[in-house]
């Protein structure tokens, strides 16, 4: 693997890390830490949950509005409501996100495999209408069904969506099994992968790297792991994972981590 090869780190400290316990950023707050990862090097930023409500749309855009040189890309369930949401905030790019895994299907959306793959159909050509950036975010990936991946994957391609993510919901992966996961989903259609990884067992850093090791160009980190339970990849661990290990070049200036995981 070429150290050339471009690794693109989408930090989402101010999503999925302020899911930590006891952990909630004021929108200077929010602002600041979206300046320090631009300015280290982060070329895309997660930066919030529109449907979240006016609270969340605010801080959304005054980060927007700092126009940093990065991806700034809002969350967003697979729905029109949180589509319309994402239009008021200013952002170019969303993640719409569905899960994957059947048992995620019926108990959150009560819905099937079928209906999962008409909501791409619909819901990617209608965010490019609206003038976004669309990636589909693959909620419960690890627990999947193969071929099943492997349909979204190739429907999401079809529709025009620039990246598939593959999250590790309840952090269940090892290394080899994140390796077979993302090969599998880059040979299926050619698309852009990101690996989200947890920590439940200790192993996000891992996994991530194994992803890039794979075939992703793109991986999901926090800054010191924050997130959701055990936490997230460290977005510490996985720049100097990359640069130390020769699997390609994040832009992440490492000496500017230390100054980043201080605030």
């Amino acid at each position: 693997m070429t150290a050339t090869r471009r690794i693109h780190l989408n930090d989402t400290t101010l999503r999925d890390g302020e899911q930590s316990p006891g952990v909630a950023f004021s929108t200077a707050e929010k602002v600041a830490i979206a300046a320090a990862l631009a300015e280290a090097g982060v070329d895309e930023i997660e930066v919030g949950t529109p449907a979240m409500g006016a609270a969340e749309i605010e801080a959304i855009r005054a980060v927007a509005g700092l126009a940093l040189p990065v991806r700034l890309m809002a969350w967003c369930r697979m729905t029109e409501a949180d589509l319309s949401a994402a239009r008021t905030c200013g952002v170019p790019s969303v993640n719409l996100s569905i899960p994957m895994s059947d048992l995620q299907l019926s108990a959150k959306l009560g819905i099937g495999r079928e209906e999962a793959l008409a909501r791409i159909r619909r819901m990617v050509p209608m965010a490019l209408d609206a003038g976004f950036a669309v990636a589909v975010g693959g909620e419960d990936a690890s627990r999947a069904d193969p071929d099943h991946l492997k349909r979204v994957a190739e429907t999401a391609a079809s529709v025009g969506a620039f990246r598939l993510r593959l999250a590790d919901t309840v952090g269940i992966l090892d290394p080899f099994a994140t390796a077979r996961l993302v090969g599998d989903a880059v040979a299926a259609s050619g698309l852009a992968v990101e690996f989200h990884g947890h920590d439940d067992l200790g192993l996000a850093t891992a996994n991530s790297l194994a992803a890039v090791r794979a075939g992703a160009g793109h991986v999901s980190v926090t800054v010191c792991g924050l997130g959701e339970r055990a936490g997230n990849a460290a977005l510490e661990e996985v720049a100097v994972g990359i640069a130390r290990l020769g699997l390609g070049v994040s832009g992440v200036a490492l000496p500017a981590l230390t100054g980043l995981a201080e605030r």
